[in-house]
């Protein structure tokens, strides 16, 4: 069997912890595995996987209904993609808190108006009627979060929400993420390519690197990382003030498989 992930060890507490690394160094995949949302194909082993008291690995499936989407929740990527295109917004938010709240459809539909205010969307009446189509990629995304943190999860699993976002439509959507968290007390599990993001958004950083945990060290010390897989993905960000005619290749070393 081929191991997708490997030897990640890592606790999270009320604090927003990165996992960076590029494509396909395992960041998704780690999140994925966390809410046993891998292919029927996949396994997980582990010596512990724990959420609170509870062991993961022993929960079944409807046990793990009762806690996904509910205490834990996951912001996909793109909500071009992760939304249903013919079910209107509002609706499709309002499922996910019917289906862990014994409500009517009109507290539902209440709650969902509160959560888009809490958003900051503008005219949420308004908006609850919109399809997917009709709303702006800032917009979609912060109605993914809406989606996700109207059931009062503990721990939110953000994978590369703001990927397809400009830069000032992405501030926006990190805010909107810093006030959750710091209104409700949450985990944050933010996955991430982009270094410069993560060491002024996150507390602290996972660095993945062919589906190892490389590097592990407080946002804000970055600068100082020691690993050479880290120090190359630094080196190779560019920046206005120290234009270059090209940048330096990731020279890729054998060992870094063996530590």
């Amino acid at each position: 069997m081929t191991a997708a992930v490997r030897d990640v060890s890592f606790a999270l507490g009320r604090e927003k912890l990165a996992i960076v690394g590029e494509s396909g160094s395992g960041k998704s995949t780690v999140g994925r595995s966390l809410l046993r949302l891998h292919p029927a194909t996949a396994k997980v082993t582990a010596k512990t996987l724990r959420f609170g008291d509870i062991n993961l690995l022993d929960c079944s499936e409807k046990q793990m209904q009762g806690i996904r989407g509910q205490r834990m929740s996951m912001i996909m990527q793109d909500p071009k993609y992760s939304l249903n295109p013919v079910i209107k917004v509002g609706e499709q938010i309002a499922e996910a808190y019917l289906a862990h709240h014994k409500v009517s459809k009109k507290e539902a539909r209440e709650r969902t108006l509160e959560m888009l205010a809490k958003v900051h969307i503008r005219e949420p009446a308004r908006v609850y009627e919109l399809y997917p189509h009709e709303v702006s990629g800032g917009m979609g995304q912060r109605i993914m979060i809406a989606m996700m943190v109207i059931t009062d999860p503990q721990v939110i699993i953000a994978d590369e929400p703001t990927s397809a976002l400009d830069v000032s439509v992405r501030r926006q959507v990190l805010n909107v993420l810093e006030e959750l968290v710091s209104e409700r007390d949450l985990g944050l599990i933010f996955i991430s390519h982009d270094l410069n993001m993560v060491r002024h958004f996150c507390d602290r950083v996972l660095v993945m690197y062919a589906g190892r945990v490389v590097e592990s060290l407080n946002a804000n010390e970055l600068d100082q990382a020691r690993h050479p897989y880290t120090r190359g993905l630094l080196a190779a960000l560019p920046s206005l003030d120290r234009p270059r005619a090209s940048l330096p290749v990731l020279q890729r070393d054998p060992l870094w498989l063996t530590h």
